[in-house]
């Protein structure tokens, strides 16, 4: 039996819900600033605190808030509901190939984090716990789901490829499109009961499933007690690991401090004349500190694990822990996807805004592979992978 389901009572959109994600940006008044121009965006329910009526409010105090939008979209027609629906999802853009995905329900009860616990959803990073809160807080208040844990087939990955674009391409006009800030076009179509849902949620469950982005989602659904969550299948065809970087707003030592104690702890720098880009390949991390720019190869550890001498782990050890004596969840890092450019890292340095950024090289598809059949955690905010599914587009309700 597959542990890919329909969804029982969905809510598709009919056009302007679309969001990114509530974690894919670098700057709260970003989401401000899109919940302001797009009032009907699901950002607004996701980051409720975050939307111009309810600044000030802390994320628990607007949750009535996220409430009443949901309510209103529903009520307006923003959404259109839906009976025991899968949902075709396809990506594009001119010049790349597309992208493909299966909306749907995961069971919770297959979620494993360690190579001693059974289960088919591999989650495969550490997170932060406060976030894992606020999308427990959000799911009870709400009795939705508006954003997808995005999971890679890792088992029938190319047949379930080849089965959503013929599905795709057979299946007429989208229910809905909509574009995204890179350009990139979201359509869904919605597909019934029947032998052709039966048969792409045999694939979307026919072998490992692989937490490429939402593990604070997915915890959440564990944490909070649902039996199941929502989720777009996707495939390794369709999805590329871009870099995630770091970015300082406060030292807790002087530039020549930081570089002393790398230093000292086996690291190897060299200046940088010019601009601070992302490394070519893993193995030198690089720095924007105010006026210089550095690369710096971090000493490996021989005797350690692949995973321990990923350049994002010695990165959280060496430098962030031991360097500057801050933890990983220190209010004062900023975890930067690959939609922001090394050069938006580096102006704010530039400009004061921040005292230091750390660019790293992408994870490897084999290096993250690797880890995940090992059944080993990722370090935190170390692997972005693009195209994201975008929140918004179906909501799935939950049964009291």
């Amino acid at each position: 039996m597959t542990v890919v389901h329909p969804i029982a009572r969905a809510w598709i959109t009919t056009g302007g819900t679309g969001a990114q994600n509530y974690d894919e940006f670098a700057d709260d008044a970003e989401i401000t600033a899109i919940i302001e121009t797009n009032p009907h965006s699901a950002l607004g329910i996701e980051m409720p605190h975050r939307a111009p009526e309810s600044l000030g409010k802390s994320f628990l105090d607007a949750l009535p808030d996220a409430v009443a939008r949901l309510t209103e979209a529903k009520a307006d027609g923003s959404y259109t509901p839906a009976e025991q629906v899968i949902v075709l999802y396809r990506i594009s853009a001119p010049g790349e190939e597309s992208a493909y995905g299966l909306f749907a329900m995961v069971d919770t009860d297959q979620i494993s984090t360690s190579a001693d616990e059974p289960g088919l959803v591999i989650r495969n990073e550490d997170v932060f716990i406060a976030k894992v809160r606020e999308r427990v807080a959000l799911a009870e208040a709400l009795g939705h789901l508006l954003s997808p844990v995005l999971l890679l087939q890792t088992g029938r990955g190319e047949e379930l490829h080849a089965a959503l674009a013929a599905a795709t391409e057979a299946a007429g006009a989208p229910a809905a499109t909509d574009t995204d800030q890179a350009g990139r076009t979201h359509a869904i179509w919605l597909l019934g009961p029947g032998p052709e849902q039966d048969e792409l949620t045999a694939l979307a469950g026919g072998g490992e499933l692989v937490v490429a982005d939402g593990n604070h989602r997915s915890l959440a659904a564990q944490t909070g007690g649902l039996p199941r969550f929502l989720a777009v299948v996707t495939t390794p065809a369709s999805v590329a690991i871009q870099p995630y970087n770091r970015l300082v707003s406060e030292l807790t030592a002087t530039p020549d401090e930081l570089l002393d104690r790398l230093r000292a702890a086996g690291a190897e720098i060299t200046g940088i004349d010019g601009p601070v880009e992302v490394p070519a390949a893993g193995g030198t991390v690089h720095l924007r500190l105010p006026g210089q720019g550095y690369a710096v190869r971090l000493p490996h550890d021989p005797g350690a694990s692949r995973l321990e001498n990923l350049d994002h782990a010695l990165v959280e050890r060496l430098l962030l822990r031991e360097a500057l004596g801050l933890d990983p969840g220190d209010k004062r890092i900023t975890y930067v996807g690959g939609d922001y450019p090394a050069s938006w890292l580096t102006g704010e340095v530039d400009a004061g805004r921040a005292e230091l950024a750390i660019l790293i090289a992408p994870v490897t598809v084999d290096d993250f592979v690797a880890v995940n059949l090992a059944r080993e955690k990722m370090p935190r905010k170390s692997t972005w992978f693009t195209p994201k599914a975008r929140g918004g587009l179906v909501v799935a309700e939950l049964s009291r």
